[in-house]
């Protein structure tokens, strides 16, 4: 029996009220979170990138923990308002948006610590790119993963627990709107058996191939695929990728973002599309070595857009469809940017010119306009109210007809072929120069030195190398020999190095760099001034002009030898003083018959040594020229190809090994190029090279470098090896430059003198001129000094410890590159340049006579 004040009367039905109208701030917050987002982790890309080049450029160490600590600060300042976002709003919508952002940024975190793997290293970073991406689409979603929606009551659409859109709290874009009774309300995407999603389909998959190989038409037209494992372990890293950015955007995510009834495509593309570029900026972020990140922040982005729209079609027969379109699509889209470039050439060393940077961004510009085309046609084939997904058999032509497209881009304008990285592999005997005759003297002499040097280089080298020779063409690795240093290149792997590592004749193996091939060549460097009236100041300042008028010396009977980029025979200032022949020009990049030059820094070089019209400190010597530097990027055995050639010159399409010609040697080498670890040398890499040409009676001068004014910055061989004379720079005021690179180095005190490297003017290309800032500059102004001095005293030819004692001793002092009273900034000498005088063209060539 009820008792109480409603005894005996019916209890009164609950009212049904309404679901309060959430305010927008949940929404705002997640549009100002996205914002930040963006602007914390394009800027970090981009300042990590330019850290790294900076580094590089200035020629300090590359910081191992950098790439880390980048990926820590961008987790930390993205990731707690994305945190906030994934527990704090009772919006699922917006709750989804903070878990696939919170996921982008802990794959982004774990992705960017691996470039602390060498770049010289990429199919490692690959294997492991791969690895690392599979482990997180495992690991990611349990962590982030949030409830599945839940479905409508049947009939009660203003039910609490009804999905967004239809008058629940959840709405994912704004306040509830009222509900049509008459709609009619879809279920939420089936579940399955636990939780499983339902299966793309396959249509809407194919669409998602068909964009896919849409993004890689720019990237097979202006790239150019790396060697065979590279390409391969790219290709599985891109897929990887993918599959990560399907876990992240799968079923569950698009449930949340589409809403309940009724649903509105276009509203899904836009809001879905910024979420999940968002998204796919975090994990192009984090793809790729440094700086092939840089082309997929442009081009992945815009791709949500498209993969929002492939979810339309699927919505209006039950529910958003799984991971196979992202996994699709984002895989295609990051194999361009990780398998046509080389991340080492996306570097600001290349930046000048019409390089790989250049090629690079168009491609990623080719690549953001066609993932726009994509948003577009998507968004108004399938999200418009009438629209749907072509048949399977239309989607399959698509793919078929863009698959061809890509193919016949790539054999057709693009780069084909594989174009991998090669190896130099270095073995443990070396020719053995002790003991090779001195006692003759001046050119006789000098040559019976070379003769017996090359004889001892090429039978070390043919007794040593026989049966690696064997192996390695029996196993098609394409060898190539060497006998300045007793070497070999081949093509192979991290497999090859491992196995010839292993052999007992092996010392060590290095990576020799090629370059990829370009859509179009670069233009050609050329000069913007004229001639001078009169000797240039540099060649004043030296005293050389002093030489010419006072002495009657300028260099004639004397060769200079130029590796560099080459050096434009029909210059005039030039053309008079190419030695001529059938091998005095070599060039082992292009395999060109005469004398050229596309970069303009050879045809610079020798005309501040040779040149004629007042440019040149010796005018009256000739030169011969190697092409050892392509698009200012060289290798090991490019260098080695120009030295071996300098020792023992040889007709066009000849032998080193049996053609060679000692006694046509160039008395004095300029060099101005370094060989750093990024080009795939170490320390040691060009020594038996120098040793060589040292025993041979040939004079090698090198630039220091322009990664001053740190002390022992000068780092790269052959500037470091005591048997190569190391020149720094200075200015017209005798003041050396700031850039210029100091010692000392291990056993010896560098730079051995200074020239004028600052405003330099002298030849380029096409008969202009131009002036130009580097020890590059100042490094053949001592060759043409050396050529001045035994012009003068041809008995001094090949007497190498006399010349460069009379430079050392005849020089003058040059100033400090700036003030200071700390002992530590004189590099090892005085005033803050190792002690090195500024030459004296002059009192050098009195000296020698």
């Amino acid at each position: 029996m009820e008792v109480g004040p409603y005894a005996g009367r019916p209890f009164l039905s609950p009212v049904a009220v309404p679901p309060a109208r959430p305010g927008p701030w949940p929404v705002v917050a997640a549009a100002v979170a996205g914002c930040w987002t963006v602007a914390v982790v394009a800027p970090a890309e981009l300042v990590g990138w330019l850290a790294d080049q900076v580094r590089l450029a200035t020629g300090l160490d590359r910081v191992v923990w950098l790439w880390p600590v980048v990926a820590v600060v961008t987790v930390l300042l993205a990731g707690v308002p994305a945190l906030l976002l994934a527990l704090l709003p009772r919006s699922g919508a917006v709750r989804a948006t903070g878990r696939a952002w919170l996921g982008g940024l802990l794959a982004l975190g774990a992705l960017t610590g691996l470039r602390a793997l060498p770049p010289v290293h990429h199919e490692a970073y690959l294997a492991a790119l791969a690895a690392t991406a599979v482990l997180l689409a495992v690991v990611l979603p349990r962590l982030v993963r949030g409830p599945a929606p839940t479905p409508p009551a049947a009939g009660r659409p203003d039910d609490p627990a009804a999905p967004s859109g239809a008058g629940h709290p959840d709405d994912p874009v704004g306040p509830d709107r009222p509900h049509d009774p008459a709609a009619p309300i879809a279920p939420a995407a089936p579940a399955g058996p636990r939780g499983t999603v339902p299966a793309a389909p396959p249509a809407v998959t194919w669409l998602a191939v068909a964009a896919g190989l849409a993004t890689l038409l720019p990237w097979a037209w202006f790239g150019a695929l790396g060697g065979l494992l590279e390409t391969v372990l790219a290709a599985a890293a891109a897929a990887a990728v993918g599959v990560l950015a399907g876990a992240l955007l799968d079923a569950r995510f698009w449930a949340h973002l589409a809403g309940g009834p009724p649903h509105r495509p276009a509203r899904l593309v836009l809001v879905g599309g910024l979420v999940a570029g968002v998204t796919l900026l975090l994990l192009a972020a984090g793809t790729g070595q440094s700086g092939a990140q840089l082309p997929a922040l442009l081009t992945l982005p815009p791709l949500g857009f498209a993969l929002a729209a492939l979810q339309a079609p699927a919505l209006r027969s039950g529910g958003p469809v799984g991971p196979a379109p992202a996994r699709w699509l984002v895989g295609l889209a990051a194999f361009g940017p990780l398998a046509f470039t080389d991340p080492e050439e996306i570097t600001l060393l290349l930046a000048a010119t019409r390089d790989v940077p250049f090629w690079v961004a168009v491609a990623a510009a080719g690549g953001l306009a066609v993932a726009a085309l994509l948003a577009i046609v998507y968004g108004v084939l399938l999200a418009r109210p009438n629209g749907h997904a072509p048949s399977r058999p239309v989607a399959v032509a698509t793919v078929g007809v863009l698959l061809a497209g890509a193919a016949l881009v790539h054999l057709g304008p693009g780069q084909p072929g594989l174009h991998g990285e090669r190896l130099l592999v270095v073995l443990r005997e070396q020719a053995d120069l002790s003991g090779v005759p001195t006692d003759g003297t001046g050119q006789a002499g000098r040559d019976a030195r070379a003769r017996e040097v090359y004889r001892r280089l090429v039978e070390t080298a043919e007794r040593t190398q026989a049966g690696l020779r064997r192996d390695l063409t029996r196993l098609g690795l394409d060898p190539t020999p060497y006998y300045l240093v007793n070497a070999i290149e081949v093509d192979g792997g991290p497999a090859v190095r491992a196995w010839l590592s292993g052999r007992r004749e092996v010392d060590r193996v290095l990576l020799s760099q090629r370059l990829r091939p370009l859509p179009a060549p670069a233009p050609t460097s050329r000069g913007d001034q004229a001639a001078p009236s009169g000797p240039a100041w540099n060649v004043s300042l030296l005293r050389a002009d002093q030489v010419w008028s006072q002495l009657g010396v300028t260099g004639a009977g004397i060769v200079v030898g130029s590796s560099d980029s080459g050096v434009d025979g029909r210059h005039p200032a030039l053309a008079g003083g190419f030695r001529g022949g059938d091998d005095s020009w070599y060039d082992p990049w292009d395999h060109t018959r005469a004398p050229t030059d596309q970069g303009g820094h050879g045809t610079h070089t020798t005309g501040s040594a040779v040149g004629r019209d007042g440019i040149g400190v010796a005018p009256g010597a000739s030169w011969v020229g190697c092409v050892n530097l392509d698009r200012n990027l060289g290798s090991p055995a490019r260098y080695l190809d120009c030295l071996q050639f300098m020792l023992a010159p040889f007709p066009a399409g000849g032998d080193p090994f049996t053609d060679g010609r000692p006694e046509r040697a160039p008395q004095v080498l300029t060099n101005s190029w370094g060989c750093p670890p990024i080009e795939g040398c170490d320390p040691a890499a060009l020594r038996p090279a120098a040793d060589a040409l040292d025993a041979a009676g040939i004079f090698v001068v090198a630039a220091a470098g322009n990664t001053g004014p740190y002390c022992r910055s000068i780092e790269d061989p052959p500037a470091t090896y005591p048997d190569v004379f190391t020149v720094g720079a200075t200015d017209r005021d005798r003041q050396v430059a700031d850039f210029s690179s100091r010692g000392p180095v291990p056993g010896a005190a560098k730079p051995d003198v200074v020239a004028p490297g600052v405003g330099v003017l002298s030849a380029m290309p096409g008969g202009g001129y131009a002036t130009l800032d580097g020890t590059s500059m100042a490094a053949p102004q001592v060759a043409g000094v050396v050529a001045l001095m035994w012009s003068a005293n041809p008995t001094l030819v090949g007497d190498l410890e006399r010349t460069r004692r009379i430079l050392r001793d005849t020089a003058v002092p040059a100033g400090a590159t700036y003030a200071s009273r700390d002992p530590a900034d004189a590099c090892g000498g005085d005033a803050n340049i190792g002690g090195a005088g500024l030459v004296d063209a002059y009192a050098a060539v009195r000296a020698a006579r």
